[in-house]
């Protein structure tokens, strides 16, 4: 079974130098390595050349979707197994890959999985790509659409489809729209979680949102709407679904809350807000930013001053006691020794008391009790997703990932709600112009 493996690149030449690395230590040498240059402005095509790989160019930045085309339509192998610039393949997946197709002739596409010891060390690039790791070892075997990051599709099949849809001028879903086009033909794809590379992408708050929203939420909402199809399957689970409106209910109640309790209610809810979602901030700021670090103690003081004169004097200890941990390096990782073994008593002990300062109200005050009870739900439909997180990074690395879970359902409900009323728009655009042609359609190769 011969392999192409195509990768397309931009300005990433760091990353493709491992990628190419981990290529050339496989146990199944591939046919043909193909590196599609997609106007990058650094060394990546120096790269491509230094390692043997066969170098293409799109002469100008157009995108992975028409980068991916052009390598799949001057390749020659019999698979094209297709990899991001920023992964790395393990000695056996190209092995993994050609065996599945040789043993499987029905199968006309295949998807790994990242795994679960990501490159970077953060909080947040732990959290996300640990995140991509679990939706893809729990998702169906009989997977419901196609994966570019880790993905092979035998050539003659990718191109009866017409490839990527080249609509997508920049990362985006183009990887997921022609997963829905190969279903809809009745193509078998598979999710095989035993494949799996290793992601180097290291992540920053606002990129994690922009791509979400941007580039994967709005997107796919309106290839959804579209085509009339959400599979319940890997990001689109019933559960998934209703945690997003479970956590717009928290919000309300949460809102109802301060309106009614005021400072009572926002210094321990604020307070235990701060405490879990500051670490990506410390992580990446850590020692550096004075700004940052006087950011820091004066939100505590605040906090401790907010408890104070809203007669929570309980609560200023707890406060002032946690403070120094905020500045211990990637206190979330795996634990180990005396010392985790303190930090997770400090942390348990804080969180203890900022919830009991919120239970106090929950029995006088409806909102306070529903804020605690819409929690509880969502965290009990996730918490497969949470135990898995403190299986491989620990518990309180697995506490600290909620919010930022919550938030992701959160973005999810907005990108749903811009997702359908751009496709109602554009509904209502065709409608007044009848002969105008759909926009987008299959990429062209």
């Amino acid at each position: 079974m011969r392999l192409s493996i195509v990768i397309p690149v931009y300005n990433s030449e760091d990353f493709l130098r491992q990628c190419l690395g981990h290529i050339g230590k496989s146990t199944h040498a591939p046919h043909e390595v193909i590196v599609v240059d997609d106007g990058s402005t650094d060394g990546s095509a120096r790269v491509a050349r230094q390692w043997g790989a066969r170098l293409l160019s799109t002469d100008g930045r157009m995108g992975p979707a028409l980068a991916r085309n052009l390598g799949a339509r001057l390749a020659t192998g019999d698979v094209l197994f297709f990899l991001d610039a920023d992964v790395c393949v393990r000695p056996g997946t190209a092995a993994q890959v050609a065996a599945a197709f040789e043993d499987e002739p029905a199968l006309d596409a295949l998807i790994g999985s990242y795994d679960d010891a990501p490159a970077e060390p953060d909080f947040l690039s732990r959290y996300r790509n640990l995140m991509h790791c679990y939706v893809h070892q729990t998702g169906r075997r009989a997977a419901s659409t196609f994966w570019s990051g880790c993905g092979a599709i035998r050539r003659d099949v990718f191109l009866s489809h017409s490839g990527f849809d080249t609509a997508y001028g920049r990362p985006a879903i183009e990887d997921i729209e022609l997963g829905y086009r190969l279903k809809s033909s009745g193509c078998v794809i598979l999710l095989d979680d035993a494949i799996q590379v290793k992601h180097l992408k290291k992540w920053t708050f606002w990129g994690l949102v922009k791509t979400d929203v941007l580039d994967r939420g709005i997107p796919w909402t309106e290839l959804i709407l579209r085509d009339a199809n959400m599979p319940d399957d890997l990001n689109l689970q019933l559960s998934q679904r209703v945690s997003v409106a479970l956590v717009y209910l928290l919000l309300l109640a949460a809102v109802a809350g301060a309106f009614w309790l005021g400072a009572p209610f926002f210094a321990p809810f604020l307070g235990l807000l701060f405490f879990a979602l500051n670490r990506y901030w410390m992580d990446a700021a850590h020692a550096r930013s004075v700004a940052v670090n006087l950011l820091m103690f004066g939100a505590i003081a605040a906090l401790a001053c907010l408890a104070y004169f809203s007669g929570q004097l309980a609560l200023v200890p707890f406060l002032v006691f946690m403070a120094p941990l905020l500045f211990l390096r990637h206190r979330y990782e795996k634990p180990s020794g005396r010392r985790a073994r303190t930090i997770r008593f400090c942390f348990g002990l804080y969180t203890a008391g900022a919830i009991a300062c919120c239970l106090w109200y929950a029995p006088h005050h409806p909102a306070v009790a529903a804020v605690f009870l819409l929690l509880a739900v969502v965290i009990f439909l996730n918490n497969s997703f949470y135990l898995f997180l403190a299986e491989k990074q620990g518990r309180a690395f697995a506490i600290a990932a909620i919010p930022f879970h919550l938030l992701y359902h959160f973005y999810n409900g907005v990108s749903f709600a811009v997702g359908l009323s751009r496709h109602l728009w554009r509904g209502l655009k065709r409608r007044a112009a009848p002969g105008e042609a759909r926009a987008g359609g299959p990429g062209r190769l």
